[in-house]
């Protein structure tokens, strides 16, 4: 059942088609309900126009056996004094119920002292309050509105269901009589049994429609999805990430997951690519101080006395630093979030300053939130890349700017132009001036640099110095007790 169900397809489907079932059963229990009650009120209807009829013959004094209500075809009626007793029927009339008078042979007819005795006990019984709680009528009559009940009745061998209606009429003569009519409710059965077949046969007629229509409409719809999930498939067995999915030519969610899906696999090669570039890039770098120390190794152990230590020493220390910069970044790569402790960058500026001619600060005391020693490791890289470039002074400058904390590492080279101020950030890129590995470094500095920025929340930016030279901008939010401070 699991398997059957599994897919989108046939869950839509069975859905749609529960959901359908439901509002039809419910739709058509109300129509069928509706249709039968409002036949049963048309019988009832009639049974009371019948009942009042008879009333009011009863009301005119006519005599039992000249009503004419009592010859009527397929319409049974009773007349009941007060105390049950069954005064006339209908001439056809051989069984009936639900009218709670089961008798249809009426009761022998009683002498006129009998009658005059009966008229004299309800006079001393309406003396005395006799109706209690029935509707008082005066001689002549007929109550407004009546009782309904359903039974059955006989006529002429035929038994058939009936809606009764009860009407009482006060006669001059014989007191307080109900009338009993009936109206056949055939028609209602009829209309309701042919309501209700046509519903068995049409309900699940329309239901496999349904059924159908959203098997082929949802088939449809998630076409395209089935020809990713293909392409995805190929893609994954192939490695090769060149490859796209079909975007449909529409404009649906479904377009919307091709375009996305589409735009993860250009990052992921993107990522893929940048990923072998710096291994292959990491490879060539650590091949050269490697090739060196190795040479000059291999040197000094056949002539001792030729050992180069200083170039060894250097080329070991470049070593190094280069395995260091690798795991930084790698660890960036990773996601590796900075801790967030306060850093006054003024201090820092001063402490990496320290020591290094030509360089002069203008700092003042600003805190940000996140790691001193990558922040510092931000500030020694644009240092040192500005050791290598400029010609007399660098210039250091901490300052407030908004919410943000700005420093500037500004020199008097020749600077950066303007085609290369991002492509300097890019790893293991070196300008023509500064190309050689013994002077350039390895060029993943101002690439460590940005990262570090990117990953405390700020940014850095290349351009030009007041002094014609470069101008490196680190901005970064302050932290928390000085967001928002005045400038000072």
């Amino acid at each position: 059942m699991s398997r059957l169900f599994g897919s989108v397809r046939s869950r839509a489907t069975l859905g749609a088609t529960l959901v359908v079932a439901v509002a039809l059963v419910a739709a058509g229990a109300a129509v069928l309900l509706s249709l039968r009650a409002n036949l049963t009120g048309e019988a009832g209807t009639r049974a009371e126009r019948s009942a009042q009829a008879v009333a009011s013959e009863l009301a005119a004094r006519i005599p039992l056996d000249k009503l004419s209500g009592l010859d009527a075809e397929d319409v049974p009626v009773q007349i009941v004094d007060e105390d049950g007793v069954l005064l006339a029927a209908s001439e056809d009339l051989e069984r009936i119920s639900g009218t709670g008078t089961a008798e249809v042979t009426p009761a022998p007819t009683r002498s006129g002292a009998d009658d005059d005795r009966d008229r004299e006990d309800d006079d001393r019984d309406d003396d005395s309050g006799r109706s209690g709680d029935d509707e008082s009528l005066e001689p002549g009559e007929i109550a407004q509105g009546a009782s309904y009940t359903n039974g059955t009745a006989t006529i002429d061998g035929d038994t058939e269901d009936y809606r009764f209606a009860a009407v009482e009429v006060e006669t001059p003569d014989r007191g307080r009589l109900t009338v009993h009519a009936g109206s056949p409710l055939a028609a209602e059965h009829s209309a309701v049994g042919t309501a209700l077949t046509a519903m068995l046969i049409g309900f699940p007629l329309l239901l496999g429609v349904v059924a159908g229509v959203t098997w082929l409409v949802t088939g449809r719809a998630l076409r395209p999805v089935e020809g990713i999930r293909r392409e995805m498939a190929a893609i994954t067995a192939s490695e090769d990430l060149r490859r796209r999915v079909p975007e449909p030519a529409t404009h649906d969610e479904i377009a919307r997951l091709a375009r996305t899906t589409n735009a993860t696999l250009a990052a992921l090669e993107a990522s893929v690519e940048r990923q072998r570039s710096f291994v292959a890039d990491a490879s060539h770098e650590l091949r050269s101080p490697i090739a060196s120390l190795r040479t000059q190794l291999e040197v000094a152990a056949a002539h001792p006395e030729l050992l180069d230590l200083d170039g060894a020493v250097e080329d070991t220390v470049r070593l190094q630093n280069l395995a260091g910069d690798l795991l930084l970044l790698a660890r960036l790569d990773a996601g590796e979030r900075p801790v967030g402790t306060r850093v006054d960058l003024a201090a820092l500026a001063r402490e990496e300053a320290a020591g290094r001619e030509g360089v002069s600060v203008e700092a003042e005391p600003v805190e940000v939130s996140g790691s001193r020693g990558q922040l510092g490791r931000v500030l020694a890289n644009l240092l040192d890349n500005a050791e290598r470039h400029a010609r007399e002074r660098i210039t250091v400058t901490v300052r407030r700017e908004g919410g943000e904390a700005v420093v500037g590492v500004a020199d008097d080279g020749e600077g950066v132009a303007e085609a290369d101020r991002e492509r300097i950030f890019e790893r293991f890129v070196r300008l023509d001036a500064a190309r050689s590995r013994d002077d350039g470094g390895a060029g993943l500095g101002l690439a460590i640099a940005r990262d570090v920025a990117v990953r405390h929340g700020g940014t850095l930016t290349a351009g030009a110095a007041p002094a014609g030279g470069a101008l490196f901008e680190l901005r970064l939010p302050l932290a928390g007790a000085d967001r928002g401070a005045p400038r000072a």
